[in-house]
């Protein structure tokens, strides 16, 4: 499986994307980290509009080769 890491960052703040390929990046971050938890920071019911904050830790422990650290 892809191993997410810091570079990876930088994809979520592209343009849109469809929910499938969102959901995918998501799972392969979160099956990267541990001590993980979502916050539903706010939602409209009127519109549909959410917002929810990701937070975790990403596991690089054995996954950076030896030149990088």
């Amino acid at each position: 499986m892809y191993r997410f890491n810091v570079h990876d960052f930088s994809w979520f703040e592209r343009y849109p994307t469809s929910p499938a390929t969102l959901q995918n990046k998501i799972n392969e971050l979160v099956y990267c980290s541990y001590n993980t938890k979502a916050r539903v920071e706010s939602i409209n019911p009127e519109t549909g509009e959410y917002r929810i904050i990701l937070q975790g830790t990403l596991d690089m422990h054995g996954w950076w080769p030896e030149e990088t650290h």
